[in-house]
């Protein structure tokens, strides 16, 4: 129960990062023109599959202005222990079986994607980085390092196979707490994130596709 937890905070962006920690749009460092996968209406989702009495994750864009964009997200939980847990963190709201939150916020761009909220804000990835180039998580002393760069078609994507950046974040605060030891993000200039994995401190892990409803020219 500790990872599916785990999982869906991250995804909601509840356990480290709250609409009072939101930074002022200006400080963002990455650059390009407002991307189409963050216009108004544009859905984000994963699997459909349950794990564990969670289901249908999903995060809509509900405002955008000048690339920033704000996103509400929501997911089924049919455990009750979970539910009882969720009651319990700060923006997020339980109504029967439906957990949601809101206010998120991210800057997306011809040129990447870069969360705008909480101490973890900062550069997930920039599509014109190289292997080794390193964007710092908020002001916590961390770094997402860019691992691999796809020089060829590489990476399984529904029915595609494309070139991608892997990134990854050595994790710390909340959600080392949490089991969390390291997250991975896999992204395609086109298709924007495409994937995220969650390694935890036993050993296992939980890669999850990621699926958006509008992509890059």
């Amino acid at each position: 129960m500790k990872k599916l937890l785990t999982f869906l905070t991250i995804l909601l962006l509840v356990a480290s990062v709250h609409s009072c920690d939101l930074i002022d749009a200006a400080t963002g460092k990455l650059g390009g023109t407002p991307s189409a996968m963050g216009a108004v209406g544009v859905t984000v989702t994963t699997s459909s599959s349950p794990i564990s009495g969670v289901s249908n994750f999903t995060a809509t864009v509900t405002t955008s202005n000048d690339g920033v964009s704000t996103y509400s997200g929501s997911a089924t939980v049919t455990n009750s222990a979970l539910s009882t847990l969720f009651t319990n963190i700060p923006g997020v709201s339980v109504n029967g079986s439906t957990v949601s939150t809101t206010n998120m916020q991210f800057k997306q761009t011809t040129k990447g994607l870069e969360l705008l909220s909480g101490p973890t804000a900062g550069i997930i990835v920039n599509y014109d980085s190289n292997v080794g180039d390193k964007y710092p998580v908020g002001k916590t002393g961390a770094y997402r390092e860019v691992m691999t760069k796809s020089t060829g078609d590489d990476y399984s994507y529904g029915f595609y196979l494309i070139k991608v950046l892997k990134v990854e974040e050595i994790v710390g605060g909340v959600k080392s707490a949490a089991g969390i030891s390291k997250i991975t993000y896999w992204a395609n200039h086109k298709y924007g994130l495409v994937g995220v994995q969650f390694n935890f401190g036993d050993g296992t892990f939980a890669k999850f596709p990621v699926y958006t409803t509008a992509q890059n020219d």
